[in-house]
């Protein structure tokens, strides 16, 4: 095993650097065989890596050590490791603490001592550190987890008095790549992916040089994702013989990934019996079909013993699926379950399932609805290894929408939440939007109220998925600054209540090491607030959309308006937004449980960033804030595109203090999002003067 180096590629939040405080330690792996392949392996030879750079050393059992790493089941442990034991620590987790001048992880399995691994050199000097003050006495165990994950995102020193237990929050921790084998013709290699093309595949085959796509596991592992789905969900007719004979691709992309306790997933047609298979039907409820599925997952496993599971869009956008035969979405999903359950696979069975051949005339029928309509009837009836992955929104990753109602009416059935790394609507990495507060603020939103179960919890079980923001770029993500939110989906799918800013704060000390303080504050400066930003000169209230028709990049205010995708806004002269109430509008506000069913029928209580998702109003209705709609988009507008030139600004103050082909690429990139920034402005602010024929109240120049 050896610790990837790729030329010629950014090392993202894993520079050399990072590694300075662990790498000049004596280190002791303690974790059975020295041969042991897997995460084991992994730590070992990211000790030595790391020592061999930094003067450090690894030390043999019985030599003194600064850190010791090690499984509760080696023995026999260090005594500083063995005063530690204790506390549970179960699957994928670690303890970490100090005892007598040497600091100690200890797991119960490999994945968990890799990410205890990453956890130190996260934390750098201070996991050798000083504890602070108010820390329990010398021998007690403190096991609180929000503490001990907000302490570690700061930079607490790690105490000399308390072992600290972090296990994640959410079971499966997931990356959907849309990448495709072939080039599409309309879509390209990665389907919405801006960041070059794909880093499995290359002119139709499997990528020579395999060497980035393990560096990429070990970026991944050191957020503590665990599982890659390689494929697009849209399975054309190349990407469908994944599942059979180009299966051997597969189980490489699986080997490279393996060390890092991430699990191999795929995309599959449900059609594949008949695209495969030779059969005519793919009914999941014909026997034939249910035996070519379980045949065809055996071979998968006999290929690869630890692949995750399939990831299914049917009956979507296209995509077939269960209802071309009478069959719910429950019984496609469960004949996919029981194949993969005798090998403790799972099927991740996406609820993005809408009519996107509306009649833009016909107000009744709602694309906000339907996810709720047609899966909440069939809460309870999913095997337990099947799982709804439902996106956080019910449209389609937009700047700011509701919380799918989907996530809190299936009580008895295990949900993924999915997000969006890759920036379809937030600027497509063109743009600076650090999208940490959007997930925050989802996974902590409470459907029933305070002190009830968060998003986050409803979904432990099921996981966070969120669609990857990865390519051949030599950044990985197009825009520099895009890799935060690679990293700050990692970490919140680990800790969903760790703060965004010290997300942000931590992936900045771990990119940028020893860069002055003037670099941290002005990356502070420029992407603290730019998902708001972002919202302010875009789509305005929650309303959405307003995109250019296809590639969703730039304004377009009608450009959805008059077609069948259901994506609309119904400006007209006396007023603009959707009406979702019971009372007079499509009824999607009833699908919520209380409190939030009343807050957003309620044009006096809806919150003001989702008004026009909800209601249709005049247009010069009075927001909470005290200002009109109009005019709030007037301001918005004009504030929004002032801020994009304040990051460009802010940018150029740090030439010089880092490295210069950087600098030049995120320089690029702001001066498109400030010239995109003024062209949402102009054409946003000028349609709805036309159209409301109401002036800017500071007499601003609109065309």
């Amino acid at each position: 095993m050896i610790v990837p180096h790729v030329p010629d590629v950014h090392p993202a939040w894993l520079p050399p650097e990072a590694f300075r405080a662990v790498g000049s330690r004596r280190v002791l792996v303690l974790a059975g065989d020295p041969g042991d392949a897997g995460p084991v392996a992994t730590v070992r030879a990211e000790v030595a890596a790391a020592g061999e750079r930094h003067g450090g050393a690894v030390v043999a059992p019985g030599e003194a050590a600064d850190l010791v790493l090690a499984l509760s089941s080696s023995g026999p442990l260090p005594a500083a490791a063995q005063a530690l034991l204790g506390p549970e620590i179960g699957a994928e987790g670690f303890l970490l603490g100090r005892r007598d001048g040497v600091t100690v992880v200890l797991a119960d399995d490999p994945a968990g001592l890799l990410y205890g691994w990453f956890e130190v050199v996260r934390l750098g000097e201070a996991a050798f550190g000083e504890a602070p003050s108010g820390e329990t006495a010398s021998g007690e165990t403190a096991v609180g987890e929000a503490a001990v994950r907000e302490a570690a995102v700061s930079g607490a020193a790690v105490s000399g008095a308390a072992a600290q237990v972090h296990r994640p929050a959410l079971r499966r921790r997931m990356l959907d790549h849309w990448d495709n084998i072939d080039v599409h013709p309309v879509m390209g290699q990665v389907e919405r992916g801006y960041s070059g093309g794909s880093i499995f595949w290359r002119d139709g085959l499997l990528t020579e040089d395999l060497t980035r796509l393990r560096a990429y596991g070990r970026l991944l592992a050191a957020t503590g994702v665990n599982a890659v789905a390689i494929n697009n969900v849209n399975v054309h007719a190349t990407e469908a013989h994944l599942l059979t004979d180009r299966l051997g691709e597969v189980a490489a992309i699986a080997a490279e990934l393996r060390p890092y306790g991430i699990r191999v997933h795929l995309s599959v047609n449900f059609a594949s019996p008949i695209v495969l298979g030779g059969l005519d039907t793919a009914d999941p409820l014909d026997e034939g079909v249910r035996e070519w599925w379980a045949g065809t997952t055996a071979r998968v496993y006999e290929t690869i013993p630890d692949f995750g599971g399939y990831v299914v869009k049917a009956d979507s956008e296209g995509q077939p699926g269960p209802f071309a035969y009478g069959r719910s979405h429950a019984d496609g999903a469960n004949m996919l379950a029981d194949a993969l359950a005798p090998h403790g696979g799972v099927v991740h069975w996406r609820a993005f399932v809408y009519d996107h051949r509306q009649d833009w005339r016909d107000r009744s029928t709602d694309r906000a609805r339907a996810a709720h309509d047609h899966f909440a009837p069939l809460d309870g009836q999913f095997r337990d290894n099947a799982i709804l992955q439902v996106k956080y929104g019910p449209m389609d990753f937009q700047t700011r929408e509701p919380i799918s109602p989907v996530i809190a009416a299936m009580p008895a059935t295990r949900l993924a939440v999915e997000l969006q790394v890759t920036q379809e609507y937030t600027g497509q990495q063109r743009h600076v939007c650090y999208l940490g507060p959007m997930w925050s603020e989802v996974l902590g939103f409470r459907f029933w109220g305070p002190g009830e179960r968060t998003v986050a919890e409803v979904a432990a079980g099921g996981g966070l998925v969120a669609v990857s923001n990865v390519g051949d770029d030599p950044y990985w993500t197009g825009h520099p600054l895009a890799q935060a939110n690679l990293y700050a989906f990692g970490r919140l799918a680990w800790a969903p209540e760790l703060g965004p800013a010290a997300i942000l704060d931590e992936w900045i000390g771990l990119t940028f090491p020893g860069a002055p303080d003037a670099v941290r504050g002005t990356l502070h400066e420029m992407m603290d607030g730019s998902w708001e930003t972002y919202e302010r000169y875009t789509a305005p209230l929650g309303v959405g959309f307003m995109v250019r028709p296809g590639h969703h990049y730039g304004p377009d205010v009608d450009g959805y308006e008059y077609t069948p995708w259901g994506t609309y806004h119904f400006a007209d002269r006396d007023g603009v937004g959707v009406d979702r109430t019971r009372a007079t509008g499509t009824g999607y506000t009833g699908q919520y449980p209380a409190p939030w069913s009343e807050v957003y029928e309620s044009l006096a209580e809806c919150p003001d960033e989702l008004l026009l998702f909800f209601h249709h109003v005049p247009y010069e209705h009075v927001l909470q804030s005290g200002t009109t709609v109009v005019q709030h988009i007037y301001d918005t507008h004009f504030a929004g595109a002032e801020e994009a030139a304040g990051m460009r600004l802010a940018w150029e103050k740090v030439a010089g203090s880092v490295d210069a082909a950087l600098y030049t690429r995120v320089k690029e990139r702001l001066d498109e999002q400030v010239r995109c920034a003024e062209e949402w402005r102009d054409q946003v602010n000028t349609y709805f003067l036309r159209k409301s024929g109401v002036p800017d109240e500071h007499g601003r120049r609109i065309h």
